[in-house]
């Protein structure tokens, strides 16, 4: 695929030629465990699904070219893309983590690691000097988000790498909050990128799914391997509602950024709350980093409540637009609380050290019109 093509043709056409035996326009969903082979060791390309799909192979193809990656993995969901790049790692390895990161994450690296010998150093990634201490003879890997979940804290991705690979050491980073479409961090230096494709990418809220990105070939056939051998691959149909999905991310990110700006901008200017984190507010102390290093500022924000926790679980309680529940990036509009709900894992001396109180309330700003958004939010606050 031609990457001097724009974001939106690639994400419409990469990897997605029109199907050779039928001519049909749309990728097929390959429902199919096993395919026949003309003689023995004599075959297409595909032998077991488990190794290989065609719908799945449109789906990577395209994923790895709106990253600007040479390839592309597709898994069962975030967390087994997750898994399988920390699988990459051996028994005496060390990974060193931005502390503020997704509560399933940080159940990984603190809970499950450790029974693969594997230890995970916990950071504050925004101090440069921080990640350079804590990166060891045995660290191997940097991990990190931007924006962060759920408090919308900036990385400077970029200087992060300089200090990760000045040692040797891999970076990946966690892109599911901004998407291809406003960040690529494999063009700030990165090694690795990883989504939930659950989120903005499948755009839907009706689909589980994960992926790698990489330009690394020794990688790729490690990530490969692994996935081949663990098994944590998505099915045909769910590859090919996770590309159907991402042929419209372009549109839907400028819509739910759109949006974000103008309820964060209500959001602001409303005396029951006490602050509101959003990059595109200029206040934000991440805002001059989003700018140079992002397209964009996303479609997440988060309040902090004058009222404290009741106030907050009244507000989580009490919208009719916003749909109460976990995840985020789909069309429509979500409330979640952090404390209970995406950081429940965290223990809570560390969610308060991360500024997650119980007056934290997170929004994830759908397509709906912005003006009924900003309305469910007045009066949901009005009975805080």
């Amino acid at each position: 695929m031609n990457e001097e093509r724009r974001f939106e043709t690639r994400a419409i056409h990469a990897g997605q030629e029109p199907d050779v035996g039928t001519g049909a326009t749309i990728t097929p969903v390959y429902q199919t465990t096993t395919f026949t082979q003309t003689a023995l060791g004599e075959h297409r390309g595909y032998e077991y699904a488990r190794g290989a799909n065609p719908t799945r192979s449109a789906l990577e193809t395209a994923l790895a070219s709106l990253e600007g990656a040479r390839f592309g993995l597709a898994y069962a969901s975030g967390m087994a893309a997750i898994a399988g790049v920390v699988q990459t790692l051996e028994c005496g390895d060390e990974i060193v983590v931005a502390d503020d990161l997704y509560g399933g994450s940080y159940r990984l690296f603190q809970e499950v690691l450790p029974r693969m010998g594997v230890l995970a150093r916990f950071v504050d990634a925004r101090d440069l000097d921080r990640v350079e201490e804590a990166i060891g003879e045995r660290t191997r890997m940097l991990w990190l988000e931007s924006p962060t979940n759920p408090m919308l804290r900036l990385l400077d991705i970029a200087a992060c790498v300089d200090r990760a690979a000045a040692r040797g050491v891999r970076t990946v980073v966690d892109n599911t909050f901004a998407t291809p479409y406003l960040q690529r961090p494999l063009e700030l230096g990165a090694d690795v990128v990883v989504h939930s494709t659950t989120k903005y990418i499948g755009g839907h809220s009706d689909v589980i799914g994960g992926a790698a990105v990489t330009n690394d070939a020794d990688l790729a056939a490690d990530l490969t391997r692994l996935r081949n051998t663990t098994g944590g691959v998505p099915g045909p149909w769910d590859a090919w509602l996770t590309l159907r999905g991402l042929k419209t991310l372009a549109v839907r990110m400028r819509q739910h950024e759109e949006n974000a700006a103008a309820v964060a901008a209500f959001l602001e200017r409303h005396p029951k709350v006490a602050r509101t984190h959003y990059p595109g507010l200029t206040e934000h102390p991440g805002h001059a980093l989003a700018r140079r290093q992002m397209d964009g500022f996303g479609g997440m924000v988060t309040v902090e409540l004058s009222g404290g926790e009741t106030a907050a679980r009244t507000l989580c309680e009490s919208t009719r637009v916003f749909s109460l529940a976990e995840s985020l990036g789909g069309i429509e509009s979500l409330i979640g609380y952090p404390w209970t709900m995406s950081h429940a894992a965290f223990s809570e001396s560390m969610r308060r050290d991360k500024g997650i109180s119980e007056a934290v309330v997170r929004l994830s700003i759908g397509l709906e019109h912005r003006d009924d958004l900003c309305a469910d939010l007045e009066q949901a606050l009005a009975q805080t």
